[in-house]
């Protein structure tokens, strides 16, 4: 039987005293056992209201400042204070019926009704979705626990001339800003498509609180996909998802829910774990991009119009009183950068609780690689090597796609913006044309003629789009059959230098290779051996010797200066400079005898000594041509205290450390330890007459904008590498045999090649210990 509100009255009277000044949902942890003071005080039912939610209870209207508790099937679940707004969100919460927030203390005390916490699997009766009524142009959505969404949709013509494709962006950039469309989402406007974008809760006009890829992101999306799909102008009343970046992520995180009228998804430029791919590299924070780009989400997630995205504070400007009232809960936006700050572990020894009802999400929740098996509808993945924002870590994610019927994944060098390039962006349109629309991709004539132009605003100069591949199939049944007949992975090579007489840096590439699955079955994990003289060589050493490098380096320099419109258009000059005598260790092997393609992710296995309990290393994969000029290809980054690996996804290829507080420990003193760096994925052709180099040094100063928190210390540190018999120090590489015949023999100019750093060759001699 729930219990009486005298009790709980007396209980809040405790909790007042625990929560008097605090700000906002910081809290003290309490406990239901605690001894209630009995009350005889009767309060009247609250004017403010509680929501249930995907296990979170959210408060709106409630005085400001105020204790306040939440009751459960148990009896006390959680307290805290409203924040300045009279707003409280409390999370984690279990799924249950009948939980009532209680807000004041004494007589003024004021109780909910009752309300329904779920748990991200119980969603709503289909009705729910069939009863909104979704039309052309700027609106609200109306998702489970009674949040709405800003959305925008935009048809290709009147709605009562439909059905259309459709097909949503969904993010916490500005999707639903009726003024500005994302990319992904002009492009579809104009393939004929409708396309309805959407922010996600706490961002723009929608309602509800901003948190980091939280579930409920997870069934708003559920939520949106399922009403729109319902509308009677969204053809075979199915929907795809679009997007680069953000929003192509943000697909990953919505589909493992399975919603029942998703078509297919489209994410391009992505990640696959949050901490090992972009935000902790090896264990070291990426203080550069990672770091900006949280800042960017907090402050987009603050209220509007004092602050938040410009778009919402003109609406509220202008008279938009939904978009002024979903405002209300932006003071329970948790600190995105204390949150960065508090994971500098995959795992942490215990889990940080700020209290009972707002732990830390654990990395684990925030890496799409552990979910997407999940995912049951065709999916279309775009990467670029040289991602100089999320990096390419996600794809190594590509094989754990086991549910999706269809899989189609474009790779290639180049930046975050590579996958809308022209010669991918066809391969993009034939999927969508397959999977959403449901006919023949054949590219309609007028975005043919017009479109290059556009691109080529982005990119530089662009070469034409390629053939309509289907257009001459008998139907749309003949045409999916030999589409699907097809591999799983294409890799377009050295991306920029395929169309000399477009532009040098026009992004087509000189050859293609298609591929069954990733990792590429039929590759072959070659090892080269660190040895004296700065060698690498594919036989182990005879004698053992040491190079030594001073430790040094703040890893704040990067390769580029300017913004991310200049770093996309052909080939920007990149400062990716040479290391000074005696900071770094270079090994370099003989010339390859034949052209050589690689492609995977790639492992170096070091042993190191150091006059310091721990360290950063980074390790750069380069190809030295035989005209002297050094081409980056992928880098690594490992904090040495972070080098024990998890035994399952670890293999001679790869090197994935557990990151794992339990697991972290100091290098012995004086004592020489073995630690394994994985290099990133990567395909690339290293030519005939080329050499391939392997550098270790400080992190930093070979990407456009990612940057390394590294360890500091107040005395010079030196790092000794051993290598011979008893220290094999190898770089163990993806070969593809086969896959480097009747490829170009011409070196493709410095610069050319998309995303990737060239400079002149400097010779450089290793310091001995």
């Amino acid at each position: 039987m729930r219990r009486s509100f005298d009790a709980r009255l007396g209980v809040i009277v405790v909790v007042a005293a625990i929560v008097a000044g605090a700000c906002g949902a910081s809290a003290a942890n309490h406990s239901a056992q605690r001894v209630a003071i009995p009350s005889t005080t009767t309060a009247p039912p609250a004017t403010f209201v509680a929501h249930g939610s995907v296990n979170q209870v959210w408060l709106t209207g409630a005085p400001a400042s105020t204790p306040a508790a939440l009751f459960g099937p148990r009896g006390l679940s959680a307290s805290a204070a409203t924040d300045a707004q009279g707003s409280l969100i409390f999370r984690n919460v279990a799924a249950g019926d009948g939980y009532r927030v209680v807000v004041g203390t004494g007589a003024a005390a004021r109780e909910t009704a009752p309300v329904r916490v779920t748990t991200p699997d119980q969603n709503p009766a289909q009705s729910f979705y069939a009863a909104q009524h979704v039309v052309d142009g700027y609106q609200y959505l109306t998702t489970r626990d009674g949040t709405t969404l800003s959305i925008m949709v935009r048809m290709p013509g009147p709605i009562d001339k439909g059905p259309y494709p459709t097909v949503i962006e969904y993010s916490g950039y500005s999707p639903a800003d009726p003024n500005s469309p994302q990319p992904s989402t002009l492009i579809a406007s104009n393939l004929g498509y409708a396309t309805v974008g959407i922010n996600i809760r706490g961002t723009g006009c929608s309602g509800g609180a901003f948190q980091f890829f939280e579930p409920l992101q997870g069934t708003d999306g559920y939520d949106a996909i399922e009403a729109v799909a319902a509308q009677p102008w969204v053809l075979h009343h199915r929907v795809g998802m679009i997007g680069i970046s953000y929003p192509g992520i943000s697909q990953l995180f919505v589909a493992q829910h399975e919603p029942p009228h998703l078509a297919a998804i489209a994410p391009l430029s992505v990640i696959d774990d949050t901490y090992r791919g972009t935000l902790y590299p090896g264990g070291v924070l990426n203080n550069g991009f990672a770091v900006g780009w949280a800042q960017d989400r907090q402050h987009d997630a603050q209220a509007a119009p004092a602050s938040g995205q410009a778009w919402a504070g003109a609406r509220i400007n202008g008279g938009d009183t939904t978009c002024l009232a979903n405002q209300a809960l932006r003071g329970q936006t948790p600190d995105v950068l204390k949150l960065v700050n508090e994971a500098k572990f995959y795992e942490r020894a215990k889990p940080i609780v700020r209290n009972e009802f707002q732990s830390i999400p654990t990395m684990a929740d925030l890496a799409p690689a552990t979910f997407v098996h999940k995912i049951n509808v065709p999916v279309f993945l775009s990467a670029g090597w040289q991602d100089e924002q999320t990096g390419a870590h996600a794809v190594d994610m590509l094989n754990e796609f086991s549910s999706a019927p269809v899989k189609r994944f474009v790779l290639q060098n180049g930046n975050h913006t590579e996958p809308l390039t022209p010669t991918v962006f066809m391969h993009w349109f034939e999927f969508l044309e397959f999977y959403v629309a449901e006919r023949i991709p054949v590219l309609p004539s007028g975005f043919r003629a017009l479109a290059p132009a556009v691109f080529s605003g982005i990119f530089g100069p662009v070469a034409p789009f390629g053939p309509d591949r289907f257009a001459g199939y008998p139907s749309y049944a003949a045409a999916r059959k030999a589409y699907e007949a097809e591999p799983e992975v294409r890799i377009l090579f050295e991306n920029g230098a395929g169309c000399p007489t477009v532009a040098v840096g026009s992004p087509c590439s000189t050859f293609e290779r298609d591929f069954p699955s990733w990792p590429i079955p039929s590759v072959v994990a070659t090892s080269y051996y660190l040895g004296n003289g700065g060698e690498l060589s594919t036989q182990p050493t005879a004698s053992g010797g040491v190079d030594a490098y001073s430790y040094a380096g703040d890893g704040q320099k990067t390769t580029f200066s300017g913004s991310t419109d200049q770093l996309w258009k052909g080939v920007p000059p990149l400062d990716w400079q040479s290391d000074a005598p005696g900071t770094a260790a270079s090994y370099v092997s003989a010339p390859l005898s034949a052209p050589t393609v690689m492609a995977g992710t790639g492992r170096v296995d070091l042993w190191i000594r150091a006059d310091a309990p721990d360290v950063d290393l980074q390790v750069q994969l380069t190809e030295v041509r035989a005209d002297g000029t050094e081409y980056a290809v992928q880098d690594g980054w490992l904090r040495a205290s972070h080098r024990k690996l998890l035994a399952g996804p670890s293999n001679a290829l790869r090197a994935v450390p557990t990151d794992r507080e339990v697991d972290a420990a100091p290098l012995p003193a004086g004592q020489y330890t073995e630690v394994s760096v994985e290099i990133f994925p990567f395909a690339h052709l290293f030519h005939a007459g080329s050499r391939i180099r392997l550098i270790v040094d400080v992190p930093g100063g070979t990407r456009p904008f990612w940057k390394f928190n590294v360890l500091q210390y107040d005395h010079p540190v030196t790092v000794d590498i051993g290598h011979g018999p008893t220290m094999p120090a190898t770089i163990t590489l993806p070969v593809v045999p086969g896959a480097g015949d009747s490829t170009p023999a011409a070196l493709p100019p410095c610069p050319s090649l998309r995303g990737q750093a060239c400079r002149t060759y400097v010779p450089f001699v290793n310091t001995t210990g």
